[in-house]
């Protein structure tokens, strides 16, 4: 009974109000009225070439014209919608689809190009969008996965040289020498830390620089000195030709590229080696150039040595306490201050690079 009731409601809810059927029969009206006066047009144009026939015969053949007319203005509409509404619906979903599988993190999209001029533009951003997401997600793979190596290889070491020291019976100079491992170890793991959150912050684009001015030749001598030890224990002849000059920049920011662009220079140079540093004004810029004699960088490496973790020979570079992310520290410095660094090396003929700054600043 309910149910029946139900029905019976929505039934008289669909039921059209008097003033609606009033404006269908009207509308209707107006059309048919349309349609005879399109079909009498119509035919009157045919009789002019054809003569005009009997009375009867012409109004029949004016209403048959207009009842075309009505049926092909009714059938066309719905005919245009099937083949051309229908596909423009069909493509709204496949680029709705599309955007939703971005969303959901597969950016192996590719969206077919032969749509209409406007759909394909659209499509072709999709795409473009999803190979850079793409590859945006294979670096932050990489990314995780290489910090993860180089944070484990020092845990792995301090852990074994730790357990090692625990043994009762170890000699006194094996005991130094597992704590001499552990200790550079773990100043391996502060160095990754802080060049990790280095980057972080440079990376922000909200980061502001402590601009002042400076003298840079007056700097480039402070870390040269600092860096004696390194370079006196290898015996290299490290040569520098200052222009006095002063820039506006931030100072601590600098004091890092120079520490590690002087650090790898000794850090690949030869006991006897040499290393050489210059700095001159070059109009509104200043160039540091800082060459070396040493082991040099292969031509396939050459391209990627300012990537973050990428290291040209890893065993060796290991070895020497890196973790590839000196030179990315250089570049993304140098970059904020609006200038550019560039390298020319070759393997086993040394390296030179070369840094192009602004002297008042980005």
């Amino acid at each position: 009974m309910n149910g029946s009731n139900e029905h019976s409601h929505d039934w008289h809810a669909a039921k059209p109000k008097p003033h609606e059927v009033i404006l269908g029969v009207l509308m209707l009206t107006l059309v048919y009225m349309l349609t005879l006066a399109a079909g009498y047009g119509l035919t009157g144009l045919v009789y002019r070439r054809t003569g005009t026939p009997p009375e009867f015969i012409r109004n029949m053949i004016t209403g048959f014209a207009g009842i075309l007319l009505l049926i092909g203005g009714i059938t066309l509409p719905r005919l245009f919608y099937r083949k051309y509404g229908r596909d423009r619906e069909n493509i709204h979903n496949m680029l709705t689809e599309a955007l939703a599988q971005i969303g959901q993190g597969n950016f192996n999209i590719a969206l077919e190009m032969h749509l209409s001029e406007l759909h394909h533009d659209l499509a072709e951003a999709i795409n473009e969008m999803a190979r850079k997401l793409g590859n945006l997600e294979t670096m932050r793979q990489d990314f995780v996965s290489n910090v993860s190596h180089e944070i484990q290889s020092p845990l792995t070491s301090i852990g074994g040289f730790a357990a090692l020291l625990q043994k009762d019976d170890l000699a006194d100079d094996q005991r130094r020498h597992y704590a001499a491992i552990i200790e550079t170890e773990s100043k391996r793991l502060s160095s990754l830390s802080e060049n990790l959150l280095k980057l972080s912050s440079l990376d922000d684009k909200q980061t502001s620089l402590n601009k002042k001015q400076f003298r840079l030749d007056k700097q480039l001598e402070t870390v040269a000195l600092m860096l004696e030890p390194q370079w006196s224990a290898k015996n290299i002849n490290l040569e520098a030709d200052l222009q006095k000059l002063n820039i506006c920049a931030d100072e601590d920011l600098f004091s890092q590229v120079w520490v590690n662009l002087l650090h790898n220079a000794i850090k690949f140079t030869p006991n006897n080696g040499s290393v050489n540093i210059s700095l001159a004004e070059a109009g509104d810029h200043a160039v540091v150039t800082v060459s070396d004699t040493g082991v040099g960088i292969g031509k396939d490496d050459l391209p990627h040595i300012f990537e973050r973790f990428y290291k040209a020979d890893k065993s060796r570079d290991r070895a020497l306490g890196g973790n590839g992310l000196g030179l990315s520290l250089v570049k993304k410095i140098i970059e904020l201050h609006g200038g550019k660094v560039s390298v020319e090396s070759e393997a086993g003929k040394g390296s030179v690079f070369i840094l192009s700054i602004p002297k008042a600043g980005a």
